[in-house]
């Protein structure tokens, strides 16, 4: 088995993101400031979007489903607070798999992965890289 691997998308902006704390969490996170060639998607399990407020969430969900190979792979949203209950649903409708507020800890981000991946077999992956010994407590 692979180490769970996530493509964390975010516009240029330097606010602190979670990318940091999964790293720590076991997963395997690579950050890309735009949305990368179709070739490179087939890596990851997971592919969360930090977005702006300006986005068109139904829009970019589409666009990345309809990626080649892109498969049933986890596709989570993190929104600006201010966002609506009805531009949430229109984008789960349109492709993301789950939409959570962008200052979500990331414990809450890890915990949405994981309950994501369970029901597709072909992505199971391990938090810790293989071979790794875990440090002594």
């Amino acid at each position: 088995m692979d180490q769970c691997a996530v493509l964390y998308i975010k516009p240029s902006c330097s606010v602190p993101t979670q990318a940091a704390a999964l790293r720590l969490l076991g997963f395997r996170v690579d950050e890309s400031d735009e949305l990368p060639a179709n070739d490179t998607f087939a890596v990851y399990h997971v592919v969360v979007v930090r977005t702006e407020p300006t986005c068109n969430l139904p829009m970019l969900g589409a666009r990345l489903r309809a990626k080649p190979r892109f498969g049933r792979r986890v596709l989570i949203a993190l929104v600006p607070a201010e966002m609506s209950d009805r531009e949430k649903r229109e984008a789960i409708f349109s492709g993301f798999d789950h939409v959570m507020p962008d200052n979500c800890s990331a414990r809450d981000l890890a915990a949405s992965i994981l309950r994501l991946l369970r029901p597709f077999p072909e992505y199971r992956c391990l938090l810790r890289a293989p071979r790794r010994r875990r440090k002594a407590a």
